[in-house]
């Protein structure tokens, strides 16, 4: 088995999430295949003294549930996994992208909305996020590679280089940029039909370095609730229940969205604005570090982690860099500011701290790519 493999689960189980003795733990994977994945993870679990709990899913199987539900059977279905959730000390969730996730055609926006609401918004949103110690990844396949125009060899050798970063000093090297986040009022982004400002003051920053995600490599803090006006467009694909969105351009007023569109239908991206009264607001602001994510691969677990971008999420913010604002989606939406995605500007307070993805302050120059990939173990 691949030596990359087993220290990434080793990783995961020690660092990430800090398995202990008699703990439990529960091992989430969706998709065929990451099941190597999920049962080197079970194995080190058990050996560790977790005590496990293992569900396999499938985007098939998902579907065949949500294209002939009820509301009432997706509530209960939601229910039973709460029940577990709340006995959990620890979550692992793997997912690896594939076919099948493109053929849901017979899944209602209705049924999609009551499973955000009461599987992820409910168990997840709710009782995950705030109750256990858990981390997110993916498990590069074939159609990953594909959408990221790379081969499976290649897409492969950037998913271990940037997953087994050293996070232990990446935590230490992001320390200048989070005083300096904790110290700003304003920040202002400029760049392709990108002119945007909001506060940050007091809101909170935390830093990430491979305990929620691998991989990551991103420091986040959240806007004001009502203090973003201006436009941004996000110049990265995105997918939401299956769909792919480019180009989604926003409209702010007083912090809420008051119009958007991208490069299709408007109406669809309304319709996911409207959800709840938070999905019209911004719950997190981040700058992305990693690396080895230089360009687009398709999947915001990764995109939003490129070296030289930020991200916003519509949505629900994070309790440790709360806004105040509550929804049942959170939905991450990334700009990359590097020359040849157009470039751009991130200013805090008036002073120049990125540009054309590059920071600018002395301080903060050890952040930029050819430094960090000294990191590499």
């Amino acid at each position: 088995m691949d030596e990359r493999l087993q220290k990434l689960a080793t990783n995961i189980l020690t660092k990430s999430v800090r398995l202990q003795p008699g703990e439990k733990i529960y091992l989430d994977a969706v998709g065929k295949e990451c099941l190597p994945l999920l049962q080197t993870l079970l194995e080190k679990a058990v050996k560790m003294g977790g005590i496990p709990f293992y569900f396999h899913n499938t985007e098939g199987l998902n579907n065949a549930l949500l294209s002939h539900c009820t509301e009432s059977q997706v509530k209960d279905f939601a229910n039973f996994h709460a029940d577990i959730m709340r006995q959990m000390d620890v979550f692992v969730g793997i997912r690896s992208i594939e076919e099948e996730e493109k053929n849901a055609a017979n899944v209602s926006a209705q049924a999609r909305k009551w499973y955000n609401q009461y599987f992820l918004g409910d168990v997840h949103m709710n009782i995950r996020l705030p109750n256990t110690r858990w981390c997110i990844l993916r498990y590069p396949t074939s159609l990953m590679a594909k959408e990221a125009n790379l081969t499976l060899y290649e897409f492969s050798e950037l998913y271990y280089k940037s997953s087994l970063l050293d996070y232990s000093q990446l935590e230490t090297l992001m320390q200048p940029l989070v005083e300096r986040m904790k110290q700003t009022n304003k920040v202002r982004i400029i760049g392709p039909h990108t002119d945007l400002l909001f506060s940050i003051k007091d809101v909170g920053v935390v830093p990430c370095f491979g305990l929620r995600n691998i991989p990551d490599g991103e420091i986040f803090s959240a806007p004001i609730k009502d203090s973003i006006d201006g436009r941004i467009r996000f110049n990265t694909p995105t997918t939401y229940n299956g769909k792919k969105f480019s180009n989604i351009t926003l409209f702010f007023k007083k912090g809420r969205i008051v119009d958007a569109y991208h490069d299709g239908n408007k109406q669809d991206i309304l319709d996911i604005l409207d959800t709840d009264e938070g999905s019209r607001y911004i719950g997190e602001f981040a700058l992305g570090i990693n690396p080895f994510i230089t360009k687009s691969i398709g999947n915001t677990l990764f995109d939003e982690k490129i070296s030289g971008s930020l991200h916003m999420a519509i949505g629900n913010a994070y309790k440790n860099a709360f806004n105040g604002n509550v929804s049942s989606i959170h939905w991450d939406l990334v700009q990359i500011q590097t020359p040849e995605y157009g470039g751009g500007e991130i200013w805090f307070d008036n002073e120049l701290i990125r540009l054309q993805g590059r920071f600018i302050p002395s301080d903060l120059e050890h952040l930029n790519p050819e430094n960090l990939s000294k990191l590499s173990i």
